[in-house]
């Protein structure tokens, strides 16, 4: 205990002893105080050109994270780890420099693998197995590719591919799953749900967009259809808007030299039919006269038969007989006349013409069919149906008031209505430029109404909250607090001592 207490008192003696030494020597404060401020302004120096950090690349896995730093190492570029190693921060002004070079590297590979995984593949590899790595490639990229959106922290693709058939009926389409994880308090809208869909869709042959499903880390599923039913896509939603906003500058463009530029405002919805319809019409006209029908073709066929002489007369043997030759008489002239009678009466009653001769006459004509086949495509996006309303500022008029003798009249702005025939030929101009149509329920409201001219006030932000005056005067301070430095240890240590100095 003794030898402890003589110890203490030893160290006590030797410090004081180093105190009156320096104290004896003059110079030797002015020394130390002199290297002090050096050390100070080097520091302060060093801290004020130390570059600003931002980050390189953030969200890595643990095998990218370890292969980048490794490369930092091996260029001699100075790194910081934050979030909790997942993030890998650089200075400012090598940021885009250091991307180039560790991309150049294949640096950082992502969590899949991409095509990059086609690179390796063996030789005598089955078709199998050369199937599943492309389709494992492809599942790589497209989740490489959706990561690369501000929202999404990190992607997985599914894809389902049917093997090809031969037969129609047995052909299916491939289908996708897209899981994403979203950065702590971002969301996807939907033009971006869109955008990932056409991305995966049109990246697989033969997909459907209608067949890529899209869920987030909560299981919310991104793709689901609209509960009400409605069939306007964003494509459809962004052409009614467009139409509604080209009628509404249309009316204000027109209304604006007459009324004055901010004194019209005007509305429209449009209702627009976005379904395909095709029509096919086949008609055909009544008979026509055969002078104004047009003729197929026309056939005429003509037959005539004439009946020769056959035989006839009395049945029986005599009938049959052939006719007996003429023989002149000689001995009894008067019996000439009587034979010549019997003779004509004989070829009479064996030869007869035949009555039942004709004639036939078959005329055949083929007239066209009038037949009309119309089809129709109609147009997709008609107009069924706009609706406008106008309102108009009351006119501003000089008010002058009387004064009294020797002053000038003060005039005063005022304002009034429009007139009932103004407003008539506000609304006609509307209806002109708006296309009005009646058989198609249009409907126009133009209301004269005053307007109220009452500016909100501007919300000022406070010098200090601005962020820009604030990183001024933190670069400031610094320069600040190193000159208040200076002088406290040029007025504390350093005066004094050249004060004392003889």
């Amino acid at each position: 205990m003794n030898a402890e207490k003589t110890d203490v008192v030893n160290q006590k003696k030797g410090f004081n002893a180093i105190i009156n030494r320096i104290k004896a020597d003059p110079k030797i404060p002015l020394i130390i105080a002199g290297s002090a401020a050096i050390a100070i302004f080097v520091a302060a120096f060093l801290w004020l050109q130390s570059p600003d950090y931002k980050v390189l690349y953030s969200n890595l896995s643990d095998k990218d994270g370890g292969e980048i730093v490794t490369q930092l190492t091996q260029m001699n570029v100075p790194y910081r780890l934050s979030q909790n190693g997942s993030a890998i921060m650089v200075p400012d002004n090598q940021v885009h420099e250091l991307r180039l070079k560790l991309a150049q590297a294949g640096l950082p590979k992502g969590g899949a693998a991409g095509f990059e995984l086609l690179d390796k593949e063996k030789f005598g590899i089955s078709q199998f197995s050369e199937q599943i790595n492309y389709q494992r490639a492809l599942e790589g990229e497209l989740a490489r590719t959706i990561e690369t959106l501000g929202p999404v922290q990190n992607a997985r693709v599914h894809l389902a591919l049917p093997k090809p058939s031969l037969f129609v009926r047995e052909q299916k389409s491939p289908s996708a799953s897209v899981t994403v994880g979203l950065l702590q308090g971002r969301a996807l809208d939907e033009g971006q749900i869109n955008a990932i869909v056409h991305i995966v869709a049109s990246s697989v042959a033969g997909m459907p967009d209608s067949n890529v499903t899209i869920v987030d880390q909560s299981g919310k599923l991104l793709t689901q259809p609209d509960a009400l039913g409605r069939d306007l896509n964003s494509i459809q939603l962004k052409y009614v808007q467009e139409l509604e906003s080209r009628y509404q500058q249309r009316i204000e463009t027109l209304l604006g030299p007459i009324v004055g530029r901010g004194n019209v405002h005007a509305q429209v919805t449009a209702q627009v039919d976005f379904s395909h319809t095709e029509e096919t019409a086949e008609e055909y006209k009544p008979n026509q006269p055969p002078n104004q029908a047009a003729v197929r073709s026309k056939q005429v066929s003509q037959s005539e038969q004439n009946g020769g002489m056959l035989a006839g007369g009395v049945p029986g043997a005599l009938s049959n007989q052939p006719v007996a030759p003429p023989q002149a008489p000689i001995e009894k002239a008067k019996d000439t006349a009587a034979d010549e009678k019997a003779t004509s009466t004989n070829a009479n009653r064996s030869m007869t013409r035949n009555p039942n001769s004709n004639s036939r006459l078959d005329e055949t004509t083929n007239y066209e069919v009038d037949r009309r086949i119309r089809h129709v495509k109609r147009p997709v996006g008609n107009i069924e149906r706009l609706s406008v309303a106008v309102i108009v500022n009351y006119k501003t008029v000089e008010d002058k008031k009387k004064a009294t003798e020797g002053e000038e009249p003060i005039v005063e702005n005022k304002q009034v209505p429009l007139t009932d025939e103004q407003l008539q030929q506000i609304e006609s101009l509307v209806r002109e430029a708006m296309g009005y149509s009646q058989e198609r329920g249009d409907s126009l409201s133009v209301v004269n109404s005053q307007f109220n001219d009452t500016e909100e006030p501007v919300i000022s932000v406070p010098m200090w909250e601005n962020p820009q005056i604030l990183a001024k005067a933190l670069d400031l301070g610094r320069w600040l607090l190193l000159v208040i430095i200076a002088w406290i240890l040029w007025r504390k240590l350093v005066k004094p001592q050249l004060e004392k100095t003889p």
